[in-house]
């Protein structure tokens, strides 16, 4: 009997978890623009020039188009972007350098950076690139994100206004873009559905103190109050500890509406998995006691173990509820994600059309892999618990050990 009632309160309780983080997405302005003005009007603050800083490592089918995106945006004052690779043999080299050529106009730089500062190969890029950097407001974007023309302008708007003042950094979130497998489909709705509105979740219990590192925005200065990016230099998540460190010395986390989108080849089970149990273990230690209590919001896991302790129609019946509530949640929130819906899209046109929100909101997840939501939280049930049970990770094809402070360290 008292199985019974406490699998039935955890039924319900991560019932209750699932609508909270639904209803904190749909309240968030997902997608909404501001106005994007290509120079500013009369009495209206200039925008401040922006140098990208852009490590790079390696390429594939989607890397031009990516970097393309930057080259391309539409903004009102200059734009610097600095490209970083750690040799001039990386196939990298050859895209940055067509670029140039195509944009003759752009300030754009190629940077050979030089030795590993530490274990992280991102941080060391970034500490080669910020003496390069020409402008005050510093954005910082992973390889794999292609932005649509207007990004950098919402961006900015959104660390210089944000209804707290001026933050101390703007992040946007992200989306997996072309979920090519099974495998990535999976993946799809831990990112596309529950990452961004678990966000949005915990903001409506606190304010946010870590960073999305798909884009961020940042002033130099605040950068220089944390002792730059070299500080970061043996961190795993690198985006989170820049955020949180910014956070602490009392600077608000800002989270731009725009969108942007993360593509990659098509992966694995294997390559996936990886990916989930490193994303896991970061997690785990960056935030302990929030991760180990999120188990608690699995909508298929309790309601489960509840109809095999009692398999009574009663039950059943609840069992059902809470699952059909997961499922119909996750593919509005992906669908959501993937572009503002159609009443929306309307209102955006009216003032400017971005051809890619179009794109974006046909991109929305088919219903025939509904199936994959109660699946994916069963497998994240297992990768919540592998959590816990070791910190060896792999990145980038290296194995290495997760030290409980967030560092890497070799195994």
């Amino acid at each position: 009997m008292a199985l019974n009632a406490i699998l039935g309160a955890l039924a319900l309780l991560s019932l209750t978890l699932t609508l909270w983080q639904w209803l904190a997405a749909l309240r968030f302005p997902l997608h909404q623009r501001a106005a994007p003005p290509l120079s500013p009007s009369p009495g209206q603050r200039p925008s401040p020039a922006v140098t990208l800083l852009k490590p790079l490592k390696g390429s594939d089918a989607f890397t031009e188009d990516c970097l393309r995106s930057w080259l391309t945006q539409q903004y009102a004052a200059p734009v610097q972007i600095l490209f970083g690779v750690a040799s001039a043999d990386d196939p990298v080299v050859p895209i940055v350098r067509k670029l140039q050529q195509e944009f003759p106009a752009s300030d754009v730089r190629l940077v050979v950076c030089g030795p590993l500062l530490g274990a992280n190969a991102k941080v060391s890029q970034l500490t080669a690139l910020e003496p390069f950097a020409k402008h005050g407001l510093l954005v910082v974007s992973d390889a794999d994100v292609r932005v649509p023309p207007d990004l950098l302008t919402n961006l900015v708007t959104s660390l210089l206004e944000s209804p707290a003042g001026p933050a101390g950094l703007a992040c946007c979130f992200y989306r997996l873009a072309n979920p090519a497998t099974l495998a990535m489909r999976w993946e799809a709705i831990a990112i596309n559905a529950d990452f961004w509105s678990q966000v949005l979740q915990s903001r409506s219990l606190k304010p946010i103190d870590f960073a999305l590192g798909a884009v961020m925005a940042l002033p130099r200065g605040r950068l220089d109050e944390i002792g730059g990016f070299k500080v970061l230099a043996d961190c795993l998540a690198d985006d989170y500890q820049l955020g949180n460190r910014i956070a602490r010395r009392g600077h608000p986390i800002a989270l731009c509406p725009v969108v942007v989108d993360c593509w990659s080849e098509p992966m694995g089970w294997a390559a996936v998995w990886k990916h989930q149990l490193r994303w896991a273990r970061t997690i785990r230690v960056c935030q302990a006691v929030p991760y180990f209590f999120s188990i608690l919001s699995n909508g298929t896991l309790w309601p489960l173990l509840w109809v095999m302790a009692k398999p009574i129609p009663p039950v059943l019946g609840v069992a059902l509820f809470c699952w059909l509530t997961r499922i119909l949640g996750a593919l509005d929130l992906q669908y959501r994600l993937a572009g503002a819906p159609p009443q929306e899209r309307q209102t955006v046109s009216q003032t400017q059309a971005y051809p890619e929100d179009s794109a974006r909101a046909d991109a929305r997840p088919p219903g025939r892999y509904a199936w994959l939501v109660p699946v994916k939280d069963l497998l994240q049930a297992a990768v919540w618990g592998l959590a816990f049970l070791g910190n060896r990770i792999e990145w980038r094809g290296q194995k290495m050990h997760l030290q409980s402070d967030g560092t890497l360290g070799r195994p």
